[in-house]
C-alpha cells in the first residue's frame, strides 16, 4: 500500500490559493479551518492528503477547494481569450478568484480562440495535459463549424485524404472526417491541434468559417445543460475517456 503524502497546513492552503502564508496565520487565527469539526490553528499540522479531504476540511464551514490534480470542463464563451494574461476577457476569469492564484497553475489544454466556444479543459495536473496534447495522441476533436459559402461537395473527399496543404506549413494535414450538416454547416474531426487548424482547413477549400463550436475530445462530450461560461470538475471515468 502507498504511503499518502502529507503536507503543511499553511502551503497546502497556499498552494490552493487561499492566501500568502502570513494570511493563512490570520485566517486560522480566526479559526475559519475545521478539519472533521475540528477548529484547526497550527499552521505547521501536516495535514494528510487523502482523497476525502475536501469534505472534511472546511472553510467558513463549506468544502475545501479541489486538491491539485483537478481537471475542469468548460463551456467557453465566445469572446474569452484562453490566456492568462492578454487584455480583455479571459477563461480564467470565469473561475473563483483564489483558483487564480493556485499553486500548481490551472491551464488549459490546448487553446480555443477568442471567436470559437465550446469544450475546454482545464487543469493544473501537467501529466494530464501533456497526454492529452501531445502530437503522439492523435485525440479525436469535433467542431460544428458555421460557413460563409456553400459546401462544394468535395471537401470530405479532401480533408479525408491526408494531403490537404495549409498555408505555410511544410506537411499535409492527418486525414479528417467530415461530416455535412447543411449547405453550409458541418462538422469537422480532426486528430491534430495546429494553429487555426479548422479555420484554415476551409480556408484552403475556398471558405470562411463563420461560427465554430467545440463539440467533444476523445469521448468527452460536452453536455447540453452546461451553460456557456459554467464549468465543473471531472469525474476519473470522464477524464479516462478523453484520453481513451
Amino acid at each position: 500500500m502507498s504511503k499518502v503524502q502529507t503536507l503543511r497546513l499553511d502551503r497546502l492552503l497556499a498552494n490552493l490559493g487561499y492566501g500568502s502564508r502570513r494570511e493563512i496565520h490570520m485566517l486560522l487565527n480566526r479559526s475559519c479551518f475545521r478539519l472533521d469539526g475540528e477548529i484547526l490553528r497550527k499552521v505547521d499540522q501536516h495535514i494528510a492528503l487523502t482523497p476525502d479531504l475536501t469534505e472534511r476540511l472546511q472553510y467558513f464551514r463549506e468544502p475545501l477547494d479541489p486538491l491539485p490534480g483537478l481537471v475542469l470542463m468548460m463551456n467557453k464563451p465566445l469572446g474569452a481569450t484562453c490566456s492568462h494574461n492578454e487584455a480583455g476577457a479571459l477563461v480564467y476569469g470565469l473561475l473563483p478568484e483564489r483558483w487564480q492564484k493556485r499553486e500548481p497553475k490551472i491551464s488549459s489544454v490546448g487553446r480555443l480562440d477568442k471567436d470559437t466556444s465550446g469544450l475546454l479543459l482545464l487543469t493544473d495536473d501537467g501529466d494530464f495535459l501533456h497526454q492529452v496534447i501531445s502530437p503522439r495522441a492523435q485525440i479525436a476533436k469535433r467542431y460544428r463549424a458555421t460557413l460563409d459559402r456553400p459546401l462544394r461537395g468535395d471537401e470530405a473527399a479532401i480533408f479525408a485524404s491526408g494531403t490537404l496543404q495549409l498555408e505555410n506549413e511544410k506537411t499535409p494535414c492527418l486525414p479528417a472526417s467530415l461530416e455535412v450538416l447543411s449547405e453550409r454547416e458541418a462538422v469537422l474531426t480532426i486528430t491534430e491541434g495546429r494553429y487555426h487548424q479548422v479555420r484554415r482547413m476551409f480556408a484552403a477549400v475556398g471558405n470562411h468559417v463563420l461560427g465554430l463550436h467545440r463539440m467533444s475530445i476523445g469521448g468527452l462530450v460536452l453536455p447540453d445543460d452546461l451553460a456557456p461560461g459554467a464549468y465543473r470538475l471531472l469525474s476519473a471515468e470522464e477524464r479516462a475517456a478523453v484520453v481513451a
